[in-house]
């Protein structure tokens, strides 16, 4: 099996899974040197998104991929095409843009995106599966770890929006499990947490878990933007217009981590306890 975005924090985690299930695995990467960090018994093959021809001898002998998509939509046609003539199966990491719920209905680019491979997908008539994970867990160390680490004060806008964050290792393990595991061609899997918490809920939880009191500050939008590099302004009008379309209404939830896995998905709760140690430790914010 393929597996690219081999050095992020899914593939990465879905190729130690693969290895302890005992299943070959081949990973992707854009610099041979950025493998070094793999599993001694993975094999490295160098190639890049943008360049589809580099993909050959990726994909020689491979039966399925895990298609994490990490570049500009200008070469994806080319790529899938690519992966059609050599391969089988695809396992797509995409987002929930066809979930009926308000917060996944905004516009934005990256769900233009996803639907295109999608539909480019269907077209060459491989065998696929869709993998939609919701709100990750881990965004809490993105968004929150500098702010705990210091004063203990997150300023964030919509508190009161709700989401059910995705543990990164059950999304990982669901995505090893469609991928040697027969039966899952043709699924599409929305991927959530067990339950409903609002932001400022979450940050309470983090504050449990490393045994401290966090406030949490209401952020008026405006001023969240405001304080937002201009290159990251896409992605942040985005999870603006999300949280407040969501706003007065539980998020949505899903059982697909316990179907898939049979065991049941991982708490906020559990995830905050087991990452503690990042929200107090490593770099603090200068005053």
């Amino acid at each position: 099996m393929l597996v690219t975005g081999a050095t992020g924090r899914i593939g990465r985690a879905v190729i130690d899974l693969l290895t302890d299930a005992g299943v070959p695995v081949r990973a992707l990467v854009r610099r041979s040197d950025s493998g070094a960090t793999l599993p001694t018994h993975v094999e490295i093959v160098t190639g890049d998104l943008t360049v589809p021809e580099s993909l050959d001898a990726a994909l020689h002998a491979i039966s399925t991929v895990f298609l994490v998509w990490t570049a500009p939509p200008q070469t994806a046609a080319a790529v899938v095409d690519r992966l059609a003539a050599h391969t089988r199966r695809v396992v797509y990491l995409s987002a929930p843009h066809r979930t009926p719920h308000p917060f996944f209905q905004q516009p934005n680019p990256m769900a233009a995106l996803h639907a295109e491979i999608e539909r480019l997908i269907a077209t060459t008539g491989l065998d696929s599966t869709i993998i939609r994970p919701g709100m990750f867990a881990s965004n809490a160390l993105l968004w929150w770890a500098a702010a705990i680490r210091g004063e203990g004060v997150v300023r964030w806008p919509y508190g009161a929006a709700e989401t059910a964050p995705v543990d990164d290792r059950d999304l990982a393990a669901v995505v090893a499990r469609t991928l040697y595991e027969d039966g899952h061609a043709g699924g599409d899997y929305v991927l959530t947490g067990p339950e409903s918490l609002s932001q400022a809920e979450q940050v309470s939880i983090i504050g449990d878990a490393v045994g401290r009191s966090i406030t949490f500050e209401d952020l008026p939008p405006d001023e969240f933007r405001r304080e937002t590099p201009e290159a990251s302004r896409p992605a942040v009008d985005m999870l603006l217009a999300a949280w407040n379309a969501t706003m007065g209404q539980p998020a949505y939830v899903t059982s697909t981590v316990s179907d898939i896995l049979g065991t049941p998905p991982r708490t906020f709760r559990q995830w905050a306890a087991d990452h503690a140690t990042a929200f107090t430790e490593g770099p603090h914010p200068t005053n």
